[in-house]
């Protein structure tokens, strides 16, 4: 059964009244009649890991924020889906708007947060004018505003757009940018649970994460935490785009498999053809390869397959693609994107595509590799935000499972997919 994905083949699912009718804002219905603290008992017993990517239990970090005597508190939906390869949250945005709504409303009540914020993607214009709509559609039913059902309880709900950052997806580059400055992250601690939007308790989390309260209130937190993995329950959303027959978005128990998804849901590989390497989580987690794929995707498992399952964006790449090429196109997007903050990240990522840029054109030397590998280290853990990560493991990994294309492309000066 879907619960994010529910009712979006209706071509009016973002409409209230559609909503409604498939049984949407009943957990709402049921919250308001609850005491906070007692929502976020359900939510730790849930088991609900942040869905953004670092997978961090969601009851666990409401709780640091509600323990916190400062108010207002503030409740921000990150829909800043800027990591290349992913686009799941994009069905529940211009599809499903109200479940998000939803799901915030009952977590501002939970965390006695009295305004939310969706800090929403630049490049998504036709989600802005859904996501208005549907907010104004609330706000006329009194799911929204100053007495929300009658009940006391105030929330409002803003759309804040992204100026096209993808650093802006960091919850602390998020932040800085939603108060006006330059979307640059913070030094943590303190974390924004104590010190968020405007020096105040913050929760900052992503649209699927939301997207799930509603369904933890409607089906109880037993049942919820049967669904998945043990220690990664709940429905996930896995988007897959590349060599796959049928690509897009899958609402599936947290914990399927890579294998699972590609060769069952996804249909096999495109054409028939071989698969080289798959990227499980988006760009900036480790590349796999084929030998690899068993590994069911959720936050626990996939570090011990040697990767991370990140924002559940699969890249899948068959027998005909120039993977030093793919790791090229990867640092050129984490050049670009980098803030600027962290030396390491800001000139490391221009050495490491000044040097696969080489290789690529068949100018590179023997010794280059080793030096991507140095360059990497010295990125790795030394940076404010992940970016810096992301961009290391990009390079550490590629050349760890596919080294002998690297030296292909340098033993015989150049590239043997280019047509």
């Amino acid at each position: 059964m879907n619960y994010l994905l529910k009712n979006i083949e209706n071509p009016n699912s973002f409409d209230v009244r559609e909503y409604e009718k498939a049984g949407g804002y009943r957990s709402l219905k049921k919250a308001v009649e609850m005491e906070p603290a007692a929502i976020i008992a359900e939510v730790k017993k849930s088991g609900l890991r942040g869905r953004g990517g670092a997978g961090f239990p969601t009851g666990m970090k409401w709780t640091f924020a509600n323990a916190d005597p400062k108010f207002p508190k503030y409740l921000i939906c990150n829909a800043d889906e800027g990591e290349p390869g992913t686009f799941k949250d994009r069905p529940i945005l211009e599809k499903n708007p109200h479940l998000l709504i939803e799901g915030m409303v009952i977590s501002g009540h939970a965390l006695r947060a009295e305004y939310g914020y969706i800090y929403l993607r630049g490049e998504y214009p036709d989600a802005r004018d859904i996501l208005n709509r549907a907010i104004k559609q609330a706000y006329e039913k009194g799911y929204l505003g100053d007495n929300v059902m009658g009940k006391g309880l105030k929330f409002h709900l803003t759309v804040h757009l992204g100026a096209g950052a993808y650093i802006c997806g960091e919850e602390t580059a998020l932040i800085e940018s939603l108060e006006g400055k330059r979307g640059q992250p913070r030094i943590k601690p303190p974390f924004p649970v104590n010190v968020g939007a405007f020096s105040m308790p913050t929760i900052v989390n992503n649209v699927e994460t939301f997207s799930n309260i509603p369904c933890i209130m409607e089906i109880g937190p037993e049942a919820y935490s049967k669904i998945g993995s043990p220690d990664c329950p709940g429905p996930k959303l896995y988007c897959i785009s590349g060599h796959v027959e049928k690509p897009g978005v899958y609402e599936l128990p947290m914990g399927t498999t890579l294998r699972e998804i590609i060769y069952t849901h996804c249909g096999g590989i495109k054409g028939g053809k071989s698969l080289k390497a798959v990227i499980p989580g988006g760009i900036s987690t480790p590349v796999l390869p084929p030998s690899n794929i068993d590994c069911p995707m959720d936050f626990v498992s996939m570090p011990k397959h040697g990767s991370m399952l990140g924002s559940g964006a699969v890249m899948v790449f068959d027998e005909t693609v120039c993977l030093v090429k793919v790791c090229l196109r990867a640092l050129k997007f984490f050049e670009h994107e980098s803030c600027g903050k962290c030396t390491p990240c800001r000139e490391g990522t221009g050495w490491l595509r000044s040097i696969l840029s080489r290789i690529e054109d068949g100018k590179g030397e023997k010794e280059d590799i080793d030096t991507l590998l140095d360059v990497s280290g010295n990125i790795v853990g030394k940076t404010f935000c992940p970016l810096g990560d992301g961009a290391g493991s990009v390079v550490i990994n590629f050349i760890k499972h596919f080294r002998p294309e690297f030296e292909e492309h340098i033993e015989k000066k150049g590239c043997k997919y280019k047509k």
